[in-house]
C-alpha cells in the first residue's frame, strides 16, 4: 500500500530558503554520509510512483532480500536530535496520552535548523499543507461525506487531544526555550500537520515483553531494516504494508482508501449501544425494560461491552465474535436463564455448536438472535446520510463517478464498502 496523497512541492525546513533542485541526489548522498544501505536493485524516484516521492524495483527482488538498512544513528526520533538531552532530562514534563510530544519537539526543533542533519530527509517530505487526512477536511466537508462511518468522531477525538497536549505541554515547553524554538514553529496547525505526519509514516520499535506496562512507545521516524516479503517484479513500485486495516482506518491514519473490493481486511462496526438500542425496541412493559438494563450492566461488568465500544464484522469474520455472541446470549436468553448465568458470573455455560457467531454459521443463529442482530443492522445503516442503492449509482457511472471530487470519491469507497458488508448481514439474518 502506499498513500495516494497528492503530488505537490515537498516540505523543506521550516522558513528555509530555496528548495534543492534535485532532492533526491540530496537524499542519496546523506544516505551515503549516515551509512544507509540501499539495495542496489532499487531506486528511489518519483517516476513510476503513486505519489510523491517513492522506491522502484530497478531488478527483480525475492522475499527475504534486504531493500534498505538504517544505522540507529541516522534513525530521527528523540533520542538522536539535537536536543535530545533536553527531552530526556524533562521526559516527566512531556508525558501524554500519545506518548508522541518527546518526537514531535524534537521534529519541530529539527524542521527550523538549517543546518540538521535531516535536511536532505525533510526535503522528500510531502508538502505539509496538502496532507489529506480528514482532521484536514472542513467540518461541515468530513461529516458530510462519512457521516457514519466512524471517521468523524475519531477525527474529533483526535483533534481535541492534539489540541490540549499543544497547549498544555508543548506550546509551554517552547516558550521556555525560545533559543531553540522559533516562533514560526509554534503554531498549533504545524503541531496538527507533524502528528498526522507521524501517524502516517512512522514506525514504533516493539516493546520487550518485560516493559508492556510501561509508557506508550514513542515512534521512529524510520526503521533498521526493511525487506521483501514477496516477489517484486522489475520496475513496480515497492509498498510498505501498514498491516490489516479497514479503509476507514487507512483514510483517518493515512489520507487513502483502496477501492472496493480491494481491501480484503475491510470492515464494519455496530455500535454496541446500538445492539442495546435494537433489544429496547423490542421491549414492551417496564419491567421488561429494567431487566434489559440489568442485564447490559451485566455484560459491562464481564467487559464484553462499553458505551464508546463496536462490534467488528469483517467480509468473512465477525472480528469481536466472542463479545457480539455472549451480548446475544445475554440479552436473548430467557429471564431464569439468565438469573442463573449471572450467579455464576458467567462461568458454567456451555457453547453450543449452532451459537458459533461465523459469518456462514449466521443463518443457523437462534431466531431470536438474528432478529436483535437484524435490528441493530437496521439501525446502523440509518446513520448513513445514504444508501446503498446511491452507492452503487455512482459507482457504476463512470462518467459521473470522475467529475467527483477526490475527497468523494475516497468517502464513497468507505461508505460502500460498509454498506456491503452490513447488507451481507440483512441476507444472513433474513
Amino acid at each position: 500500500m502506499a498513500t495516494q496523497a497528492k503530488r505537490g512541492r515537498v516540505a523543506g525546513p521550516v522558513g528555509g530558503g530555496d528548495a534543492d533542485p534535485d532532492p533526491v541526489a540530496g537524499f542519496l548522498s546523506w544516505c551515503r554520509q549516515v551509512g544507509l544501505e540501499l539495495s542496489p536493485k532499487v531506486a528511489v524516484s518519483r517516476q513510476g510512483t503513486v505519489a510523491g516521492y517513492g522506491m522502484v524495483a530497478r531488478e527483480s527482488v525475492q522475499p527475504g532480500e534486504l531493500l534498505f538498512a538504517v544505522p540507529r544513528a541516522a534513525l530521527l526520533s528523540q533520542h538522536t536530535c539535537s536536543i535530545g538531552g533536553l527531552l530526556e532530562r524533562e521526559r516527566g514534563a512531556l508525558q501524554s496520552q500519545s506518548g508522541w510530544v518527546p518526537l514531535l519537539l524534537a521534529l519541530l526543533h529539527e524542521l527550523q535548523a538549517p543546518a540538521s542533519p535531516w535536511s536532505p530527509y525533510f526535503a522528500l517530505w510531502p508538502e505539509l499543507g496538502r496532507l489529506e487526512h480528514p482532521m484536514f477536511w472542513p467540518e461541515e466537508e468530513r461529516r458530510r461525506l462519512l457521516q457514519g462511518t466512524g471517521v468523524p468522531e475519531a477525527v474529533e477525538k483526535d483533534l481535541a487531544n492534539i489540541r490540549s497536549e499543544y497547549y498544555s505541554i508543548v506550546l509551554p515547553f517552547m516558550e521556555a526555550h525560545p533559543d531553540l524554538f522559533s516562533p514560526r514553529v509554534r503554531s498549533l496547525e504545524l503541531y496538527r500537520q507533524l502528528v498526522a505526519l507521524v501517524m502516517a509514516y512512522s514506525f514504533q520499535e516493539p516493546l520487550e515483553e518485560e516493559d508492556d506496562e510501561k509508557e506508550p512507545n514513542s515512534p521512529l521516524m524510520n526503521c533498521l531494516r526493511m525487506v521483501a516479503t514477496q516477489p517484486i517484479p522489475k520496475g513496480h513500485e515497492i509498498f510498505n504494508t501498514y498491516g490489516q486495516m479497514a479503509n476507514w482506518q487507512l483514510i483517518h491514519m493515512y489520507g487513502f482508501v483502496e477501492p472496493y473490493p480491494d481491501n480484503t481486511d475491510d470492515t464494519a462496526d455496530i455500535q454496541m449501544v446500538t445492539v442495546r438500542e435494537a433489544a429496547l425496541q423490542g421491549t414492551k412493559a417496564e419491567a421488561e425494560r429494567l431487566l434489559l438494563h440489568e442485564r447490559w450492566d451485566f455484560l459491562c461488568k464481564l467487559e464484553m461491552v462499553g458505551e464508546e465500544g463496536a462490534f467488528v464484522i469483517g467480509r468473512e469474520e465477525v472480528l469481536t465474535e466472542e463479545e457480539l455472541t455472549t451480548t446475544l446470549k445475554v440479552l436473548c436468553m430467557p429471564a431464569e436463564e439468565f438469573r442463573e448465568f449471572k450467579a455464576k458470573d458467567g462461568w458454567g455455560d456451555n457453547k453450543r455448536e449452532d451459537d458459533s457467531l461465523t459469518i456462514t454459521n449466521i443463518p443457523n443463529l437462534k431466531e431470536s438472535w438474528k432478529q436483535l442482530l437484524r435490528n441493530s443492522v437496521l439501525l446502523t445503516l440509518q446513520t448513513y446520510a445514504t444508501d446503498l442503492k446511491s452507492e452503487q449509482d455512482l459507482l457504476s457511472n463512470k462518467e459521473v463517478y470522475t467529475k467527483l471530487s477526490w475527497r468523494e470519491q475516497q468517502a464513497l469507497q468507505v461508505r460502500y464498502g460498509q454498506k456491503m458488508i452490513l447488507h451481507q448481514l440483512l441476507e444472513l439474518t433474513t
